[in-house]
């Protein structure tokens, strides 16, 4: 076991957005979390991300609890993120985009920086090297001077994947990344997912709208509704749960999708 959720709660004034919440992923699986809106799913990440602090419950990750450590202590134990609304730094170009990613793990401390000492020099050399790796991998490369903000929108999506595996996760967690594309566009998308689960051995949890996407690469789903897990199991399972038809695919089923 890798993450292990137990019991959490979270309130915004009146409201329970998580009631009690528990599940567990294991080292290198896919899980996909799903729900109608408002269920609690992006208030979940937020919590394991350390964005916002759980009134009650634990977050443990490789035995360690983590619920409550700032966002960037987080990410250096190897949780890392992307966002429904894709948050890049649009003024930056695609290369410095990840680039950003890449230094915390750096080992020179200022005073090499300030000074331009050898070892400055040689592991910013590194760096750029594994920054250009990175959008070899997601075929960035021929836009990497262009600013983010320029590039079209499948494109911003790959680049916010690409910082996010920069830093060199564990746990990637996904939030809605099939959000405004194409079913073709999808389609690329879940290859990609695959493809990148595979080649960086990660622990992938993400929310989705898209049944075909969800019901396509996901191992497991988790199921939210009020802010509780009201289902958990394999796609097939979940596809004929009476709960998740009601709460979720019969929605979704009547609008159309």
């Amino acid at each position: 076991m890798i993450l292990d959720v137990t019991g959490l709660v979270r309130h915004f004034g009146g409201v329970r957005a998580l009631d009690g919440v528990d599940f567990q992923l294991e080292r290198g699986e896919l899980v996909g979390v799903i729900g109608p809106n408002g269920s609690g799913k992006t208030t979940l990440f937020n919590v394991v991300t350390g964005i916002y602090r759980p009134d009650r419950g634990t977050v443990t990750m490789e035995g360690k609890g983590i619920a409550g450590l700032p966002p960037h202590e987080i990410t250096r134990r190897g949780i890392v993120r992307t966002f429904q609304n894709i948050r890049l730094f649009r003024d930056l170009t695609v290369m410095d985009n990840v680039r950003v990613a890449c230094h915390p793990h750096v080992k020179y401390h200022l005073f090499s920086a300030l000074c331009r000492t050898p070892a400055f020099y040689r592991e910013e050399r590194e760096v750029r090297a594994e920054v250009e790796s990175f959008l070899e991998i997601f075929s960035l490369q021929d836009r990497r001077k262009e600013l983010a903000k320029n590039l079209p929108y499948g494109e911003q999506r790959k680049l916010e994947i690409a910082r996010a595996l920069a830093s060199r996760p564990k746990i990637v967690l996904l939030d809605e990344p099939a959000a405004g594309m194409n079913p073709s566009e999808v389609g690329k998308l879940m290859e990609f997912i695959l493809r990148i689960r595979e080649r960086f051995s990660l622990t992938v949890l993400l929310i989705e709208h898209q049944m075909r996407l969800v019901m396509g690469i996901c191992e497991r789903l988790i199921v939210m509704d009020f802010g509780q897990v009201i289902a958990r199991g394999r796609p097939a399972e979940i596809q004929r749960d009476p709960r998740v038809v009601e709460a979720y695919l019969g929605q979704e089923s009547s609008a159309g999708e």
